[in-house]
């Protein structure tokens, strides 16, 4: 048991990686369904999607809430590459997409074999600048998040675009609903939720990891871990190798061997999760309709 009710204790372990007297603090709500944190160093600030809303928000400290981006085209997931240029996942538009430094927007995918993506999700940008995301349905289901629309492509993938020759590439195809993705700290790992359950009650609701071959390639392919409450979302990796998911009830927190160490519960579903702050020990949390943020005794491994 912990002294802190927002923590549930599963594995002594855990209480290292909590600050003891830390409070989950609400820092922004009003939103239909926040996603995507990304924080900026740089700026010392957060963004963060709120999808039904076709908003992209800024979040800083002491300044509160702006408006970064309306309309968003439903921009989801978001990361930020090597060169710190902010990389978004637009349901609207079906495709990924770059800010540049002067606020154009380059697209980095919207098609694969001739035919248009279903709704890109979430993305993440490994060190040799190749990107990688997930490409689920969600965006065309409806036009709630998106535009409902035909899927085009035949299945659900994860793919990596390659940063030099600008090709798109299949890595996984046998996802029902690919979902959040994070490498390990040395990028030799890579994992992928399966949010399936989100529409069909008896479909995956777990986490699964790959190895990553010459950066390129995914092999040996394995469940790491179940969500017991909810389904798994977006995700991040601290520079432990442990593992911090979404879930219902709010961030389960795996040891690099998948089992669960602990919870952050918080009030609402949680949709995604960032390490940010000064010295990256925060973790900002998206759930539902509002921006939660909480001190942690670990650092995100994601950089930059």
């Amino acid at each position: 048991m912990s002294d802190n009710p927002v923590y549930k204790i599963s594995d002594p372990s855990f209480r290292d990686l909590t600050v003891p007297s830390a409070q989950l603090d609400e820092l922004h709500t009003g939103c239909r369904w926040t996603e995507g944190p990304v924080w900026f160093d740089d700026a010392q600030h957060l963004l963060f999607s709120d999808i039904p809303n076709q908003r992209v928000l800024r979040w800083v400290e002491g300044g509160g809430v702006s408006v970064f981006r309306a309309p968003s085209h439903f921009i989801n997931g978001n990361t930020r590459d090597r060169k710190g240029r902010l990389v978004s996942c637009e349901h609207g538009g079906r495709r990924v997409i770059r800010t540049e430094v002067d606020g154009t927007i380059t697209v980095l995918a919207d098609t694969y074999n001739g035919k248009r993506l279903n709704s890109p999700n979430d993305v993440i940008v490994r060190s040799d600048s190749s990107v990688w995301f997930t490409d689920p349905s969600y965006g065309i289901l409806s036009d709630y998040e998106g535009y409902r629309s035909e899927q085009e492509q035949p299945s659900r993938n994860v793919y990596r675009l390659d940063p030099d020759s600008g090709a798109l590439d299949v890595m996984v195809d046998d996802f029902l609903q690919p979902n959040g993705l994070a490498f390990s700290p040395d990028e030799t790992l890579l994992y992928v939720a399966d949010s399936g359950a989100s529409h069909a009650p008896e479909a995956p609701r777990h986490i699964r990891v790959f190895d990553v071959v010459d950066g390129k390639r995914l092999q040996n392919g394995r469940v790491f871990a179940e969500i017991d409450k909810g389904i798994p979302d977006g995700m991040r990796v601290d520079l432990h190798g442990n593992l911090w998911s979404s879930a219902a009830d709010g961030v389960h927190c795996f040891a690099p061997d998948g089992r669960l160490l602990g919870k952050i519960l918080v009030p609402q579903a949680v949709s995604n999760l960032t390490f940010g702050g000064p010295r990256r020990n925060r973790l900002f949390i998206t759930a539902s309709t509002s921006l939660y943020a909480i001190y942690t005794a670990t650092t995100g491994a994601q950089q930059p």
